[in-house]
């Protein structure tokens, strides 16, 4: 039998803004897609995360087609925009964050690798555009890159796809 809405014990977006959160941001680096943005809401509301980065020619809520797909964690999540990528992760160094770009690079570590090696720190994660990925610059300001092993005949996943795998993974190693 299915829990109904009031088993779940949802928050309210009010009690959702006094929880403490994981000390986990997401950047989103240039993603075009407004369903992607709002998955990422969503995803980020689910693992109560610290918040979400919006930067480049990424669309910013009040946005109905975001709303769509985030259904109203645009409203919980905190959020800020940056023009520039760089900016935020310059931004998020400074701030005492380790930033992982989220890539398929020659000295990237695995999700598990980088998962095994959190501590109790404050960490963001890049994800970049659904064509080119994260743009190289900010591929090397990060402080890692971390790639999730892939092994079919597909060597890319959807960027909301990728949010819900290493989110999950990096805010449980967080929460330990």
């Amino acid at each position: 039998m299915k829990k109904t809405t009031a088993e779940m014990n949802r928050l309210t977006v009010e009690q959702f803004h006094q929880t403490p959160k994981v000390p986990l941001v997401v950047v989103l680096d240039n993603i075009r897609s407004q369903h992607n943005v709002g998955a990422v809401f969503r995803t980020a509301d689910a693992f109560c995360l610290q918040g979400v980065y919006l930067c480049g020619i990424c669309c910013c809520p009040p946005n109905d087609e975001i709303h769509k797909t985030a259904l109203g964690a645009e409203l919980s999540v905190d959020w800020h925009y940056f023009a520039d990528t760089l900016e935020a992760v310059h931004t998020l160094q400074s701030e005492g964050y380790t930033v992982y770009a989220i890539e398929q690079a020659h000295d990237s570590i695995t999700l598990d690798e980088a998962v095994c090696q959190l501590q109790k720190q404050k960490v963001a994660v890049v994800l970049g555009h659904e064509v080119f990925g994260v743009q190289q610059e900010v591929v090397d300001a990060c402080d890692a890159c971390v790639e999730i092993p892939q092994y079919g005949t597909k060597h890319s996943l959807n960027v909301s796809v990728t949010a819900g795998i290493v989110l999950y993974q990096f805010a449980n190693a967080l929460r330990r």
